[in-house]
């Protein structure tokens, strides 16, 4: 994942780091479909609340990558939060990297047992970035329970196949096929996954539930035309802002008054938070 040195100093070093490590988060299981035991963390808010706002991590992060934004929701809005590490990362099992598509299914997993666990009128918002914005809004367009608010994309791709192809270009300036293609297979026969189905694209054009996304105009990884074409593409209520001058993941931490006013104006209009 492509940042600024700014944005990699505050992941690396921001004093959330120091939050996070001093919270006594819950470690929580749960066997995926496929066998595979993941670890996810919860953190009960200060005060009794229904809401939880459920965080996916990126590519090659961990579960606690999320106390970034993690530390705004408890902190300032009195949620309960909730985060995993991805299949493949952390804690978790996994011997391949899901890009979003198996692991769509275990945050539907994941969201029904914190519904199990904290009673039929918890309420739900998924927050995700980058891999784990992709994994968000692949869980979207699958049969979401009610209990599920709003989604927050942070830089998220169409597609894993969109992605790969984009990055072959831009960095070895080689045509997708049939580099793509051949990937793609071999994925399938040891991950048990294409990348033409782990589209996001494809299942934002199902989803019910209203989508916010966020993207930086100077991100080089995954270009903000993607959060566009979603945007573009998206069944249900969405709103899209760009940020100028965040490059990849980073803007939260280039413009955080914007991105804040910006996160909690959209939970009022379509969360009722």
């Amino acid at each position: 994942m492509e940042v600024s040195p700014e944005t990699m100093d505050e992941l690396l070093n921001g004093d959330w780091r120091t939050w996070v490590d001093q919270q006594n988060f819950d470690e929580w299981t749960l066997d995926s479909r496929d066998g595979l035991d993941l670890k996810g963390y919860f953190l009960e808010a200060k005060e009794p609340s229904n809401k939880v706002v459920v965080m996916a991590h990126g590519y090659l992060g961990g579960a606690m990558d999320m106390g970034l934004f993690g530390q705004y929701y408890y902190e300032q809005k009195g949620y309960n939060i909730f985060t995993a590490d991805a299949r493949g990362h952390g804690s978790s099992g996994g011997d391949y990297i899901g890009f979003g598509w198996p692991d769509r299914l275990d945050y539907l997993d994941w969201i029904h047992k914190i519904i199990d666990t904290y009673g039929d009128d918890t309420e739900i918002v998924l927050h995700g970035i980058s891999m784990g914005a992709a994994t968000v809004l692949m869980a979207a367009g699958e049969d979401l329970p009610d209990n599920v608010k709003a989604v927050i994309a942070d830089s998220p791709y169409t597609s894993v196949s969109d992605l790969f192809s984009y990055q072959i270009g831009r960095m070895f300036h080689l045509p997708a096929f049939p580099f793509i293609p051949s990937t793609s297979l071999v994925t399938e026969l040891r991950a048990g996954y294409s990348f033409k189905e782990a589209s996001a694209l494809d299942q934002v054009k199902k989803a019910d539930v209203p989508i916010l996304y966020i993207h930086g105009n100077d991100d080089t990884f995954v270009p903000a035309r993607m959060s566009k074409t979603l945007y573009d593409h998206t069944k249900s209520e969405a709103e899209r802002m760009t940020l100028d001058g965040a490059n990849h993941g980073g803007s939260f931490i280039v413009a955080k008054d914007k991105y804040i006013t910006k996160l909690n104006s959209f939970l009022a209009d379509y969360a009722g938070w």
